[in-house]
């Protein structure tokens, strides 16, 4: 969506930032009565923290399979998180961030682990390290993940990149419109979003064609209900957030980092 993110209200002239808040409502008097005050900008990402610390305390001693009192809500909190969060803020692109990243693995995995018949101690230790860690974007590395719960960290890259990718395309088309022609001199204060550097219309093409490529292999990766190697979707994490990089620093080096990360992917 586009909004005028800096907001002052009708009732007692306060001004403040929505992208700070994620409210229409006045922090000063709590009028919801206010009035953009600057230029519309594209915004998907809510205000939204993760805290999982009352989760922690009921499942911190579990045994074997999980306790059913109390999954159900930290699932509810999980995907709540994951719903409100967007990767534009104030037509601003941001990175695919390890804390999203790690509530989507945890939600796939608390299923996962439910429907085991027989869970070692090396899948308990490894859900409750991603509980113990996600809200601080803490997760198992690669090599960490138990064969059986791999499906796990694969659909949860399969769902993040998808989102992502999305968010990433909707910017690509905002910049894109950006993009005039008046003497031979392309005008960025048309757009609704802001990169740094220069030649960020040159960014759009090579930023599509590897999105391309990128939206196969999560198809692949999909249909396969994410039982591959964790490395080969880790990479799919990389390259999607080197692109994002590249989009906003136009920094080549970061796109040459997304082409090897999926063509590490792809062996």
């Amino acid at each position: 969506m586009k909004v005028r993110g800096e907001r002052e209200c009708k009732e007692c002239g306060a001004r403040w930032s929505y992208y700070e808040t994620g409210s229409v409502e006045c922090p000063d008097c709590g009028a919801l009565r206010s009035v953009g005050v600057d230029g519309r900008t594209a915004h998907t990402d809510a205000r939204v923290t993760l805290d999982l610390t009352p989760h922690r305390a009921r499942f911190g001693d579990a045994r074997g399979t999980l306790p059913e009192e109390g999954v159900d809500d930290l699932k509810s909190d999980l995907r709540e998180y994951a719903r409100k969060r967007g990767f534009i803020r104030g037509g601003e692109l941001l990175p695919l961030d390890d804390t999203y990243l790690a509530a989507r693995e945890l939600l796939e995995a608390i299923d996962l682990y439910d429907r085991l018949r027989d869970p070692t101690d090396r899948d308990r230790e490894y859900l409750l390290a991603l509980l113990a860690g996600a809200d601080d974007g803490d997760r198992p590395a690669t090599e960490a993940v138990p064969d059986s719960l791999r499906e796990a960290r694969g659909m949860a890259a399969v769902r993040a990149v998808d989102e992502y990718r999305t968010d990433l395309l909707a910017f690509l088309d905002e910049l894109g419109e950006g993009e005039t022609v008046d003497e031979g001199n392309a005008d960025t204060s048309a757009s609704t979003v802001s990169v740094a550097g220069d030649g960020p219309f040159s960014r759009i093409n090579p930023t599509r064609a590897l999105l391309e490529r990128l939206r196969d292999r999560v198809k692949r990766v999909e249909a396969l209900t994410g039982d591959v190697p964790p490395a080969d979707t880790d990479a799919l994490v990389d390259a999607a957030d080197a692109l994002g990089e590249y989009v906003r620093t136009g920094d080549e080096t970061a796109l040459d980092r997304a082409r090897d990360r999926l063509s590490d992917a792809e062996t």
